[in-house]
């Protein structure tokens, strides 16, 4: 698994030393001997990013600098289908692990895992946000990065889950394909804060996610945690048909089944691969080998090109079958489909996204709020 140690190259501004974030990691990086550059500001960035396109790849750089743009922001979701009306931080661009899949593949410019720097207030911004809601309020950090890949060497999620445990009505979600845990045994305050993995078959594991965990240490991780007191989600998406995978997918669930506490279990997800546009082109030049996209895909309704509805109407029904055999009390839901295969799967009649929000509420409200 790829972690901090990885890292070959670590770029920073002087004057952003002044943040706790920065300058531990360059203290740390310092004691593991990493090449630490200085750039003074973007134009010069510029000029060493095209020298280090030269000798490294993008997944051995970190870039350390501050964020201008939105740390909190409502999840985009897709036009046209019912999203669970998530809500992002912000906090790194890109990650250690080179998933084929990832739709961050589509910025064709990027290079370098980029970690902001500038995170001081995003504990306020979450007590801001939640202050006058009472319903369940899920916020995540893993939307363009993996949460926990080092945290160990930020502490955002150690800092955040510390302040903001006290908050009732917070979910807040670290979501990830390592095994980068053993920081987070001794917070004391863990309040409703969700460690989160996502999960695939091995197959899927060995071909499409290199440099992340196998699928036995994240559910050893997922073990640990839930021993010291977190609640846990699991996130099947990608789904990605092969032969035989429904039975692989089933192996998965049996392995979850027979280690996992189902009571520290506080949602499932469910998503088939799905690609916008053009994406097909990026990956077939960044991963010639790759096999996701000979399946027969059409765009469906948000545009994105997608397995085909019946399929994925069958292949979501036996999985939540599958689940809620040995999970009953889970919530599960479909991440970014329509309200068609939402009624055909679940009998749910959700015409908005709102309806799943909702839904989703009452259930954190019944179980895990009173």
């Amino acid at each position: 698994m790829n972690t901090f140690d990885s890292i070959k190259i670590v770029l920073y501004r002087k004057d952003d030393l002044k943040y706790q974030i920065a300058s531990e990691i360059i203290n740390k990086s310092v004691e593991k001997k990493k090449k630490i550059y200085e750039f003074h500001d973007e134009n010069d960035l510029s000029l060493k990013i095209l020298e280090l396109k030269k000798k490294f790849n993008s997944k051995e750089v970190l870039i350390l600098k501050e964020f201008m743009g939105r740390k909190f922001q409502k999840c985009p979701g897709s036009p046209n289908v019912i999203c669970c009306n998530y809500y992002l931080l912000n906090t790194c661009f890109n990650c250690l692990f080179n998933c084929t899949y990832c739709f961050l593949n589509s910025y064709l410019n990027s290079y370098g895992i980029v970690q902001f720097v500038n995170l001081e207030e995003l504990a306020e911004l979450i007590k801001s946000h939640c202050a006058d809601i009472n319903h369940a309020v899920r916020i995540g950090t893993g939307e363009f990065t993996d949460s926990l890949m080092f945290d160990d060497m930020t502490s955002i999620a150690n800092n955040l889950i510390e302040s903001t445990s006290s908050i009732p009505n917070l979910f807040l979600e670290f979501k990830t394909k390592s095994s980068n845990i053993d920081h987070l045994e001794h917070i004391q305050h863990k309040g409703n804060t969700v460690i989160a993995w996502s999960v695939n078959t091995q197959a899927n594991i060995d071909l499409y996610e290199e440099g992340a965990s196998n699928i036995n240490e994240r559910i050893d991780a997922a073990v640990k945690v839930q021993k010291w007191g977190f609640n846990t989600a699991f996130h099947f998406d990608p789904i990605i048909k092969y032969n035989n995978f429904i039975e692989e997918y089933f192996e998965v669930i049996d392995l979850m089944a027979s280690r996992l506490d189902p009571s520290r279990i506080i949602w499932i997800s469910l998503g088939c691969f799905r690609y916008s546009p053009g994406f097909k082109d990026i990956i077939k030049n960044s991963f010639p080998e790759e096999k996701l996209t000979v399946e027969e895909m059409f765009p469906g309704c948000d545009g994105k090109y997608r397995y085909l509805a019946p399929d994925r109407t069958e292949i979501f029904k036996k999985f939540k079958e599958k689940i809620q055999h040995y999970f009953p009390d889970v919530f599960i839901y479909l991440c970014m489909e329509d309200s068609e295969i939402w009624h055909k799967v679940f009998n749910k009649n959700y015409s908005e996204s709102n309806d799943l929000e909702n839904d989703f509420n009452m259930y954190l409200l019944e179980k895990f709020m009173k």
